[in-house]
């Protein structure tokens, strides 16, 4: 097994790419030890000590080391723990579906506004996002002020340039698509 890496805009973040699936219809994003207990594979990544956080999307695995940690030290032991787990055939999660979008129901002409927001997200701005290793989801919109707010994740989490990218690139595109948006905000 062959595992590529490619560095992110995240200098804290690296993108393992396994050749193979790594998580089917979604992304999913462990932020601590406890949240890593849902899967064998970030488990192992944990427990290597100097792994702050883990995202896997479609067919890649981000890892975010501990600030102070240089990834010299720390990029061979986590291609060990990804070859490990893919040639065991564990699964990738034990618990629990892959978390994407928040699901809130809104109603009549915010409905709507929602609905393309979501599916601007999911066409044009997620999947150029990926290449980065990360992901932008929708948590929620406020018709009364036309805000929309995003949890970045993966890469994007904490990275220096995930501001110019919110502002300039994902709010210029949801405002001139969907006029009813005024501005973008990033939830934590």
């Amino acid at each position: 097994m062959f595992i590529q890496t490619e560095p992110t805009p995240n200098p804290d973040v690296l993108k393992f790419l396994p050749g193979r699936e790594v998580l089917s219809g979604g992304a999913r994003e462990f932020r601590d030890d406890e949240e890593a207990n849902a899967s064998p594979l970030a488990r192992a990544l944990f427990d290597l000590g100097d792994v702050v956080r883990v995202f896997f999307g479609s067919d890649f695995v981000t890892v975010t080391k501990a600030e102070g940690t240089e990834w010299s030290h720390l990029k061979a032991p986590v291609l060990a723990a990804i070859m490990d787990h893919f040639t065991s055939g564990a699964p990738i999660l034990t618990t629990g579906a892959s978390d994407g979008h928040d699901e809130t129901v809104y109603e009549g002409d915010t409905a709507q506004i929602v609905a393309e927001i979501k599916d601007l997200l999911d066409t044009r701005i997620r999947p150029a996002v990926a290449q980065d290793g990360g992901d932008i989801v929708f948590s929620r919109f406020e018709a009364d002020t036309g805000v929309v707010y995003l949890h970045m994740r993966g890469a994007c989490s904490g990275c220096p340039s995930s501001s110019a990218t919110l502002k300039a690139g994902v709010e210029n595109m949801l405002k001139h698509y969907v006029p009813e948006v005024t501005r973008v905000e990033q939830t934590l």
